[in-house]
C-alpha cells in the first residue's frame, strides 16, 4: 500500500494495470501499421491449452520466414517479492517477466517467433523488448523517412508508463 493506504501501482487489482497493458499493446499494434506491417490482435488460432491467447500476431514474416507473435506484460519492481532482485540492476524484473512469458508460450508452433514485451511500470524494458521496439522503430523510419521514429516510439511508451503508472 502507498502512504494514503491505497494499493497504488503494486496491486494486481489496481485500475491502471489493465489500462497500461491494453494501451501498450495498442501502441505496438498501431506502430506495426505505421510500418506497413499487417497484424492482428488476440489471434484466435493460437489459443493455448489454458484458453489464453497472445496479444498479437504479425501476418507476414518478421524474420527468417517466420511470423512474430507478441504478448505484453507490465510488472512492478515495487512488489515485495521483486524488491531484492530489482535492487541488483535496472530492468531485472522486466527480464524475469520476459523469461516467464517465454516459458508460458514455449509450445507455440515452430513457424512462429515469440516476442515477450516485458516492461516495468517505472520504465525499464527487458533487453529483448527493447530490441524489438528498436527494430519496429527502424521499420517505421523506412516507411516514413523520419530518422527519429525509434526515439518517438520509445517516448510514446515512456509517456504511457508515466501517465498510467499510478
Amino acid at each position: 500500500m502507498d502512504a494514503q493506504g491505497l494499493h497504488a501501482t503494486v496491486c494486481k487489482k489496481a485500475p491502471g494495470r489493465i489500462a497500461r497493458h491494453q494501451v501498450l499493446n495498442d501502441i505496438i499494434w498501431r506502430s506495426l501499421g505505421s510500418a506497413s506491417i499487417p497484424a492482428t490482435k488476440k489471434p484466435w488460432r493460437l489459443v493455448r491449452q489454458d484458453g489464453k491467447r497472445p496479444d498479437g500476431l504479425i501476418l507476414i514474416p518478421w524474420q527468417g520466414g517466420k511470423s512474430l507473435v507478441w504478448d505484453v506484460t507490465v510488472v512492478s519492481r515495487l512488489v515485495q517479492s521483486y524488491v531484492d532482485r530489482a535492487a541488483t540492476s535496472v530492468g531485472m524484473v522486466a527480464e524475469l517477466a520476459a523469461e516467464r512469458k517465454l516459458m508460458k508460450y514455449s509450445n507455440l508452433p515452430t513457424n512462429l517467433i515469440f516476442q515477450p514485451v516485458a516492461v516495468e511500470n517505472l520504465g525499464a524494458f527487458s533487453s529483448s523488448s527493447s530490441d524489438f521496439i528498436s527494430a519496429l522503430g527502424h521499420k517505421i523510419s523506412r516507411v516514413s523517412g523520419e530518422e527519429r521514429e525509434t526515439s518517438f516510439l520509445f517516448q510514446r511508451l515512456f509517456l504511457l508508463l508515466l501517465t498510467l503508472g499510478n
